[in-house]
């Protein structure tokens, strides 16, 4: 396995994080704990997750995926194996401040967070979306608070835009705050424009950590799907059907199945190997049904795609997205 370091930080992590938004939606306990123990046997030391994972659309998220990981540390010891990132913002209850970033929700977010985790430190707290009706400044304050005693270790932030970080970045110079070191982002092959626009130039400039979620388009990019072929059996299936049933889409997957033939590879780790060449980009956050699934996924940090197959990868997408 690979390590790199996260943004401008001395924290290094695995090349391949590994989500959990799939625990307890189509992921049962017992199976998540047996992906927890081969990521880590497999050298992975990154757990993603979040207080309102599995988010199931009733518009208010969930617990079940922190409690796994918890229970998980506490039966295997393995704490000191694994960095832990988790996040907030989400809507966790009914009322009009159980959600956004002010600071009396990120105190009482943290505190459910550590209890569910069975930890008295989260090593990467991060913003999972970006409200503009909290001043930055409190949102900073709130988290530099929370470094401050101890309870979280570095902060981070998903969903914003480049100019936003930028600004938090400023602000934390200004008032010493703790500042952001990095940043998640919906990257992968079929969407790319939002991310390279302005975010990706940001993130290397800057020195903030790139940590692309849905890198392979909810499966889509696993090979799995034929324009004329009986969807698979899977919870996503209708999801990514709406979404990602374009011509244009069909036109990538084509040629990355090409690439992936002549690389002896598949489709999986050449779309997780074309992320990690991309600038910035520290380890894609990936979600794992089975053991084998994961087995697959953690082969990609070693796959080199040689200069051709990048070129056709970026050509095609490129084209694809204009």
């Amino acid at each position: 396995m690979n390590y790199k370091r996260l943004g401008r930080s001395g924290l290094k992590i695995s090349s391949i994080a590994l989500g959990t938004a799939q625990c307890d939606w189509w992921v049962d306990e017992a199976t998540s704990h047996r992906l927890f123990d081969a990521y880590v046997d497999a050298g992975g030391n990154f757990i993603d997750t979040a207080d309102v994972y599995p988010a199931l659309g009733d518009g208010v998220g969930g617990r079940a995926s922190e409690e796994f990981v918890g229970r998980w540390l506490k039966k295997t010891t393995k704490r000191n194996q694994v960095l832990l990132a988790t996040k907030v913002s989400g809507r966790i209850g009914p009322g009009p401040n159980d959600e956004g970033l002010s600071r009396r929700h990120i105190v009482m977010a943290v505190e459910g967070s550590l209890r569910r985790l069975q930890v008295d430190c989260i090593d990467l707290y991060q913003a999972h979306d970006d409200y503009d009706d909290v001043l930055i400044e409190e949102t900073l304050w709130a988290f530099d608070n929370l470094v401050q005693r101890g309870l979280v270790r570095y902060v981070g932030c998903s969903n914003f835009k480049a100019w936003r970080i930028m600004k938090s970045l400023l602000l934390s110079e200004r008032h010493g705050f703790t500042s952001y070191i990095s940043t998640q982002a919906r990257y992968n092959l079929l969407e790319r424009t939002q991310v390279e626009s302005e975010l990706q130039p940001f993130c290397a400039a800057e020195g903030v950590g790139l940590l692309p979620y849905n890198p392979l388009a909810k499966g889509f990019l696993c090979g799995q799907y034929y324009p004329d072929a009986k969807l698979p059996r899977s919870p996503r299936a209708k999801g990514v059907q709406k979404v990602y049933f374009k011509e244009q889409s069909w036109q990538i997957l084509e040629v990355l199945r090409r690439v992936a033939q002549d690389c002896g590879s598949t489709c999986t780790q050449v779309s997780l190997a074309w992320l990690l060449s991309r600038p910035a980009v520290v380890a894609p956050v990936v979600g794992a049904s089975t053991v084998e699934q994961l087995k697959e996924i953690m082969v990609a940090p070693q796959l080199l795609l040689p200069q051709d197959a990048l070129s056709q990868l970026n050509k095609i997408s490129n084209a694809s997205i204009k």
